[in-house]
């Protein structure tokens, strides 16, 4: 037997002895209590607090790794952990864990002529895989959030966080003892080859309900490719910001920068600026002076050229790059049709925004365009869990099916129906 069959031998017997582990975990899971589940989190988070110079240490040798491997400065910044980050961290564990219970609600309920009360509840999905890459905030953000919903988890981080991942799953586990879960609720793969990852989704059918991507473009597009189970993510973040005509020059100015330059390497950043042309000249000189002073490199049209001395001519592919850097492509339209157009065309269907006062011409943007997230006079970097009140999320779901949107606690369940009767039988 060589060498690479017995490695591949030995990531299927580690990977189905986890997916078995899950299984079990996610039927004890499934009985448990929302208490007792808050308790792991609660547990979890103290955790992270007291083994934040563990955590650090383990990032300061992923970050050492990853500048040795010459990674970006988009995903250095990704992978990096500080004090603050790891507060946030725990602060978005408690944050899933004072959430309101989202299993065994009643969705629905009604009753039939012949007596039978239908109620439509929700269970959780199961075992769910999570693929990600860099972020190691992941890690406690996915697993948090599985849990919070019933579900067991099997961790995949990328090789570039795998330390950083570690120490954190670390206090994971330890949150999981505390509360007496069964520990294989919150799995880590324990090996960085890429053929667990291709396992993963291939041959775990059986254990394995639902896989979540959080990636780049690459690692998202393998997953939906070979998946053998369902899939809830995005392929990519391709997120635009119109001016409207009767939009502020101010709010324009404020709106389009915090979009594009609050963090460049996340996928709620805007990475395509649309302009009304019978507002060129108001808005794209003050935008793009904005946008210059912080750094960004302009791409724009022929329009933009001739307005913007530092533009950089845009190609055709710049309309449907998604750049995660410090580059913004900004094009002039001709009113919100032609706006709706451009996004329907070369859009991912992620995040959209518009500033205008005019609130016609919102109620139309927000009606007309097909994303799953669509924004009136704010950032689309407000396209995320934790924003919107959900503690935090798993990803970003562009699909219409099951989960759109930021995926929290409530999108990582479903239902089954509950039928009371009185001793009815069928004619």
């Amino acid at each position: 037997m060589g060498a690479e069959t017995k490695l591949q031998d030995s990531i299927a017997t580690t990977m189905d002895a986890m997916g078995i582990a899950a299984r079990r975990a996610a039927a004890s899971l499934a009985r448990s209590t929302g208490a007792t589940r808050d308790h792991a989190l609660k547990a979890a988070a103290r955790q992270l607090r007291a083994h934040a110079d563990e955590i650090l240490a383990a990032n300061g040798e992923d970050m050492q790794d990853a500048r040795r491997r010459g990674l970006s400065a988009a995903m250095l910044d990704r992978l990096l952990l500080d004090a603050a980050r790891i507060e946030a961290m725990a602060a978005g564990v408690e944050a899933v864990a004072a959430l309101g219970d989202p299993l065994g609600r009643v969705l629905a309920e009604w009753t039939r002529p012949n007596g039978l009360v239908i109620q439509r509840v929700t269970v959780p999905l199961g075992v769910i895989g999570i693929i990600y890459e860099s972020r190691p905030n992941v890690t406690a953000d996915a697993a948090a959030l599985c849990l919070k919903a019933g579900n067991a988890s099997i961790l995949r981080g990328g090789s570039e966080s795998f330390h950083s991942s570690t120490a954190i799953h670390h206090c994971l586990l330890a949150g999981l003892e505390e509360a007496g879960i069964d520990p294989a609720a919150v799995q880590m793969v324990p090996t960085t080859d890429r053929a667990a990852v291709g396992y993963l989704l291939s041959s775990m059918a059986q254990w394995v309900d639902v896989v979540v991507p959080r990636g780049g473009k690459s690692l998202i597009k393998r997953v939906q490719d070979e998946a053998r189970v369902p899939v809830i993510g995005h392929l990519e973040g391709i997120c635009h910001v119109y001016l409207h005509a009767a939009a502020g020059t101010d709010m324009a100015r404020d709106v389009a920068l915090n979009a594009k330059m609050r963090r460049t390497g996340i996928c709620g950043a805007a990475e395509t600026i649309l302009v009304d042309r019978d507002a060129a000249e108001r808005l794209i000189p003050a935008v793009a002076q904005a946008l210059a002073e912080a750094g960004c490199e302009v791409r724009g049209d022929d329009t933009v050229m001739g307005l913007v001395a530092a533009a950089v001519p845009a190609s055709e592919a710049d309309w449907s790059t998604e750049y995660l850097d410090a580059i913004v492509s900004i094009r002039v339209v001709d009113g919100i049709d032609e706006a709706v157009r451009h996004i329907e065309r070369y859009g991912s269907g992620h995040t959209e925004s518009i500033v205008t006062d005019d609130a016609a011409a919102a109620d139309r943007f927000l009606r007309d365009v097909d994303s799953a997230i669509v924004l009136h006079n704010a950032s689309t970097q407000f396209a995320d869990g934790g924003e919107f009140g959900m503690g935090a999320e798993i990803g970003i779901a562009t699909g219409r099916i099951h989960a759109r949107g930021p995926v929290g606690a409530e999108q990582l369940t479903s239902y089954k129906y509950v039928v009371r009767g009185s001793g009815q039988v069928r004619p």
